[in-house]
């Protein structure tokens, strides 16, 4: 059983059992809960934590827990008036209203014995664990550790990424055009920012990563999309687009897009950037899967910002996806004054990255266990990936994956005409799989239904087929 999964069912069964001790009253100790329970003592020590922090428990260092007393009932007052307050539109007359319903779908932990097939992030055991571990003892004891870095980040830091750009491609910005950022998400909600004020419009790809999408909308900002097919984005629309919607931004994955996986033709790259340069836009690059890439895949293409001399593209590469989901360091590089412009947003949003986990990182990426873990995440995604495929053709042919990627961690369905994915995914999380249905993927209406599967986030090929499985009852279920 998974250790979050065991936490969680041993807080529940001591949140029923609390009746048994009266206020004030001491619960059994920590070894007697190991070996009633058959679980180790970190799972004790996490349940406990869990229920002391909703207030059912209380600890003491030395004498053990004991069932918190009753607290007095809270004052209801009337929050009604906030209604009136949320809804007020900004000065540009555009909602205020935030969705993150695409994002949480990701982040949220299904329920114990769930098959996680909608989830953002590796599998506990596809983590750099125990090396993430000594790189933040390692961090933590280094002089001047937790203290205040430089806003734009470490040097050695801005330095490693640039390295790592030009290493994909032979160009980019160099250490000067580095900034650090907490995570791939926040660098790109502060470069959205950056190029575009409220009310901007800014071409996206169609189905797109619905957290750039809310990032958008709670920027007051407009997607206006521009169609994927199977070469990538299509770079001949993207002249009509601009001249059409006034954009001056364009956001794209051209590296195993989300959610499609597909890689943008060679052929398609120099008209992406020429489009570009004639409207005087920036291209934001999201290269959220450069280490994503299976074993059995061939080089990956170059990030478009190797490409550029002139600025155009603003490049976002993180070490998150690849890592740990609490590992959130990534770098946004960029040429020109708008660096300046990225780093004054930046700093008002966050100061500065944790030093500590800007050491953190510098240890892992420099230690000899960093290119033996993106070796083994290339081999075990890759085989996760065709242990997946082959289980989909067996028993749910009717969705076949209209690619096969050769990184990332998802595939993406296309549904037959008529069937109703939000019903399907609902059924499915009821059968004990939680898939992602294709709707929030798209910033204008759908083609067709689709869904989206993630086996970077499972346990292994029996998992793999058992979720299979579930999910073909389910359209069953549904198709009727």
């Amino acid at each position: 059983m998974q250790e979050r999964s065991s936490v969680g069912e041993l807080a529940d069964l001591l949140r029923a059992e609390f009746d048994r001790y009266p206020p004030g009253g001491k619960l059994p100790s920590s070894r007697e809960l190991v070996a009633r329970h058959r679980v180790g003592p970190v799972t004790v020590s996490r349940a406990l934590a869990r229920l002391a922090a909703e207030g059912l428990l209380v600890t003491r260092p030395g004498a053990g827990a004991y069932r918190a007393g009753r607290a007095a009932p809270a004052a209801e007052g009337d929050t009604s008036w906030q209604h009136l307050a949320l809804s007020a539109e900004s000065a540009e007359g555009l909602p205020r209203a935030v969705d993150a319903s695409g994002v949480l779908a990701t982040l949220s932990e299904p329920p114990a014995g769930v098959v996680e097939f909608n989830g953002g992030y590796l599998h506990p055991d596809l983590r750099p664990e125990r090396a993430l571990a000594a790189a933040l003892a390692r961090a933590g004891r280094r002089p001047g550790a937790w203290g205040r870095p430089p806003a734009e980040g470490l040097p050695e830091l801005r330095a490693w990424f640039a390295r790592d750009l030009a290493a994909d491609g032979g160009g980019g910005p160099g250490p000067g055009g580095a900034l650090v950022s907490p995570g791939g998400q926040s660098a790109l909600s502060g470069v959205l920012r950056a190029l575009a004020p409220p009310g901007a419009p800014v071409l996206v790809e169609s189905p797109t990563y619905p957290g750039l999408l809310a990032v958008l909308r709670a920027a007051g900002q407009r997607p206006v999309p521009v169609p994927v097919d199977a070469d990538g984005l299509r770079t001949d629309l993207l002249p009509e687009a601009f001249r059409a919607s006034g954009a001056r931004v364009l956001v794209c994955q051209p590296l195993h897009q989300n959610p499609t996986g597909t890689v943008l033709a060679p052929a398609r790259r120099p008209g992406l950037l020429a489009a570009a340069r004639a409207a005087g836009a920036f291209v934001v690059e999201d290269d959220f899967a450069r280490r994503l890439g299976h074993a059995d895949a061939g080089p990956p293409p170059p990030p478009l910002a190797a490409e550029d001399p002139d600025g155009i593209v603003v490049h976002i590469r993180s070490l998150t996806k690849v890592t740990a989901p609490s590992l959130r360091v990534a770098a946004v590089l960029a040429r020109g004054p708008v660096l300046e412009r990225l780093r004054a947003v930046q700093v008002v949003d966050h100061f500065f990255v944790p030093r500590p986990l800007q050491e953190a990182a510098l240890e892992l990426v420099g230690s000899p266990s960093w290119p033996r873990h993106l070796r083994a995440v290339a081999g075990e995604l890759g085989a996760r990936r065709a242990a997946l495929a082959a289980a989909l053709a067996r028993r749910l042919p009717e969705a076949a994956p209209a690619r096969v990627p050769t990184g990332g961690y998802h595939l993406w369905l296309p549904l037959p005409e008529g069937t109703d994915e939000s019903a399907l995914a609902a059924e499915a999380l009821r059968r004990g799989v939680a898939v992602a249905p294709g709707r929030p993927y798209h910033p204008a209406e759908p083609d067709r239904p689709h869904l989206r599967i993630s086996y970077g986030g499972v346990a292994d090929g029996d998992e793999l087929e058992e979720g299979v499985r579930r999910l073909a009852e389910a359209f069953a279920a549904v198709r009727g």
